[in-house]
């Protein structure tokens, strides 16, 4: 992912740069500053989205700040 990819604070879905909002949940709080990213294909039988509570598929930021 290229680092000027916008995060979702509340959702940590990574976003197009040029979104105001984030296409999973709508919130404007979108940051730049975030790391590492995990991309969730089937988010009913993963343990990792089952652990950040993630119930779309997409690709997702691990920490965001």
């Amino acid at each position: 992912m290229a680092s000027d990819r916008l995060v979702c604070r509340e959702c940590h879905r990574v976003n197009e740069p040029d979104n105001d909002t984030c296409e999973s949940c709508n919130s404007s709080s979108l940051t730049e500053d975030w790391a590492g990213y995990v991309v969730i294909a089937h988010p009913e039988e993963s343990q990792i989205a089952t652990e950040m509570q993630v119930t779309e598929p997409g690709a997702y930021a691990l920490k965001v700040r």
